[in-house]
């Protein structure tokens, strides 16, 4: 829930997206869901010569399995936040599974 939290602060931002098969996609993000899907619009192709067929499109969904990077500016990052949440999830995580009881295999 970190990684999906954090991008719900970018709405808004600029962002460049590489997919899995080489394609960059840079926009402004609309929207994420839990599944780290992304909504951009006004969007363009990095590389726009090596996919023209993508000059016409504005707006896309980017389903999260095919996302390689997110490239975010960094003056809309808040490290000390970011790093502060993660630290917290950690803490979570690791008392969670001090509460599990330990169960010997039958």
């Amino acid at each position: 829930m970190l990684f999906y939290s954090f991008f719900k602060t970018q709405v808004g931002q600029q962002v460049t997206i590489e997919l899995k098969n080489d394609l960059a996609i840079k926009g402004t993000l609309e929207s994420v869901d839990q599944f780290l899907n992304f909504k951009l619009k006004d969007i363009e192709v990095v590389d726009s010569e090596r996919y023209p067929h993508m000059m016409s499109v504005k707006n896309c969904f980017i389903r999260g399995s095919v996302v390689r990077y997110v490239q975010l500016s960094p003056s809309t990052v808040d490290t000390a936040l970011l790093q502060d949440a993660a630290r917290r999830e950690a803490q979570s995580t690791q008392q969670m599974q001090q509460a599990k009881p330990n169960v010997a295999p039958a």
